[in-house]
């Protein structure tokens, strides 16, 4: 099976760029900033709940603790909110979610949960729309691991982070190009 294209920055900001010329752009671009920045799956990403993200004051949460029927592997995790995410769930809190903890996080157009199916077909649109081939709903989780790992993060940290249970698994994730490649002989 082939595996979800790693985007590059360009290629990043062409997808942000159509989401913004959305009838949804403020849900569609933390749904796919949470894939990006948080390494998320679309099943993740469409079991939260308000509560899992803001606290009761309504302030972003410092990680976010993934519930075990939320994964894949049916365990729990947590996710830690960086920076940059934070300013981007601050500004999806701006454009007006609701107040009730327990009210899905991300709700369709017809103000009902995403299921991951869903969710998936919404990423799959909008990759189509800016012109990107071979991207799917992975391809952010593929670009937040390979980040993790070009920027040096240890193998065991990003496998936790991804909520991987093998070393395997993960480095089936990073992505290695040619540049990748002259640059790390380049630090000799």
């Amino acid at each position: 099976m082939k595996q979800a294209k790693v985007l590059s920055e360009a290629e990043l900001k062409r997808v942000l760029s159509v989401i913004a010329n959305q009838r949804h752009a403020a849900r569609n671009r933390i749904a796919v900033m949470l894939s990006f920045y948080a390494g998320m799956r679309v099943g993740e990403i469409a079991h939260l709940k308000v509560g899992d993200v803001f606290d009761g004051d309504g302030r972003v949460k410092d990680q976010i603790v993934l519930l075990a029927h939320y994964t894949k592997t049916a365990e729990a995790r947590t996710v830690f909110v960086n920076g940059k995410l934070r300013r981007e769930l601050e500004r999806f809190l701006s454009s007006g979610p609701t107040s009730r903890r327990d009210a899905p996080f991300l709700v369709t157009q017809k103000n009902t949960a995403f299921s991951a199916n869903t969710l998936c077909q919404l990423f799959g649109q909008i990759y189509a729309l800016a012109g990107i081939d071979g991207a799917s709903s992975h391809s952010g989780r593929r670009w937040f691991i390979t980040s993790l790992a070009h920027s040096g993060v240890s193998a065991k940290v990003i496998m936790t982070l991804a909520g991987h249970r093998h070393l395997s698994t993960t480095q089936r994730y990073i992505e290695v190009n040619d540049q990748m490649m002259r640059a790390a002989v380049e630090v000799l």
